[in-house]
């Protein structure tokens, strides 16, 4: 079992950047590939990026890609969105969410955390 908790979300302005934590319970964090997904007001929950187990591979969704970086920290249960150049559009609750397999569809995705909101004023 793995739980997941994520933190850092707040109010930004458009153009400024957030840093996004999401810390793991249990000792096989490094077993798992890291994902984070989006969820905006209204919309399905969608992929925005993810990390393979060592942290040596990522890939992102187009939206973001250029703007947000994943990375993860293993001796520290920890992985984290860096997120540049905000947009309104990036508003959404953040979750992360642990793999076996490194993929962005969520179905691949075993446990999830419950979620930081971000937000993005104009």
């Amino acid at each position: 079992q793995v739980q997941l908790v994520e933190t850092g979300g707040g109010l930004v302005q458009a153009g400024g950047s957030l840093r996004l934590s999401c810390a793991a319970s249990g000792r096989t964090f490094s077993s798992y590939a890291m994902g984070w997904f989006r969820q905006a007001p209204g919309k399905e929950r969608e992929f925005v990026g993810v990390t393979s187990r060592s942290g040596g591979s990522t890939y992102y969704a187009d939206s973001v890609k250029g703007r947000f970086t994943i990375s993860r920290d293993n001796a520290k249960n920890t992985v984290y969105l860096q997120m540049n150049s905000l947009k309104p559009e990036d508003t959404a609750v953040y979750y992360c969410a642990a793999g076996g397999y490194y993929s962005g569809r969520q179905g691949n995705m075993d446990y999830w955390g419950k979620g930081t909101l971000v937000t993005v004023s104009s």
